[in-house]
């Protein structure tokens, strides 16, 4: 894949729901992400960005069109080859931070290094690694009731950031917090952008997050406004 090749590309994509009476929640929609994209999502409720990010995650499939990712067409892969994929290029952050609440912090992002074949020594180091990156290497001891919303949700971003992905999907990531929390959780995702060049997909109804952006696609009716 050369830079001037997509990473993740939604080629011609729809997705209905229903048999007899099917409701579009993506109509028709074409999409590149290249390497280095900082890009939100935004739109209206029901608009059709959960799906959309489903599809891009490859943790769903469309009913027409084809979904790319590298120039591989996920589409034509088993749950096998899809999870591969996923796995290997694509980490998530949502809006609940989903921490296991008996683990340490470091523990909580070790967790994502679990099945894949690491000793023990390099999990532990690439995870205090991760959580270095997003400024809480001294709170790695601490289980989640010790930390703030805003840390809380560090951590599940250093939790995704631990595989290396070569794109970051990211939820409502601020969504659950407050002002100041999700200030300081939106410069740490620009400087993650600007300085390690991570590709980072947001969907977002925080008009402040989106403006960050250097690029954003409004979504209605499932259907895309601008791109």
């Amino acid at each position: 894949m050369t830079d001037s090749e997509p990473f993740l590309e939604l080629d011609n994509v729809s997705r209905t729901y229903g048999d007899e009476v099917k409701v579009y929640a993506l109509r028709d929609v074409s999409l590149q992400i290249h390497g280095g994209d900082f890009m939100s999502i935004v739109g209206p409720s029901g608009s059709g960005k959960s799906t959309m990010l489903g599809l891009l995650g490859c943790l769903d499939l469309p009913t027409s069109g084809r979904v790319l990712v590298a120039g591989q067409d996920v589409t034509e892969m088993d749950d096998a080859g899809r999870t591969s994929v996923r796995g290997n290029s694509i980490g998530f952050v949502f809006q609940q931070f989903h921490l296991i609440p008996y683990l340490t912090a470091l523990g909580n992002v070790e967790t994502a290094l679990l099945y894949r074949d690491i000793a023990p020594a390099e999990r532990r180091e690439r995870s205090l690694a991760a959580l270095e990156r997003v400024g809480l290497g001294l709170r790695a001891d601490h289980r989640p009731v010790q930390l703030s919303g805003g840390e809380q949700q560090r951590v599940a971003l250093a939790r995704a950031l631990v595989t290396d992905p070569l794109m970051l999907l990211a939820d409502e990531p601020t969504g659950a917090l407050d002002r100041a929390s999700a200030d300081n959780l939106a410069q740490l995702l620009l400087e993650l952008n600007r300085e390690e060049n991570v590709t980072l997909i947001v969907v977002t109804h925080a008009p402040d997050l989106a403006r960050k952006m250097d690029r954003t696609i409004e979504l209605r009716d499932g259907q895309l406004v601008t791109k």
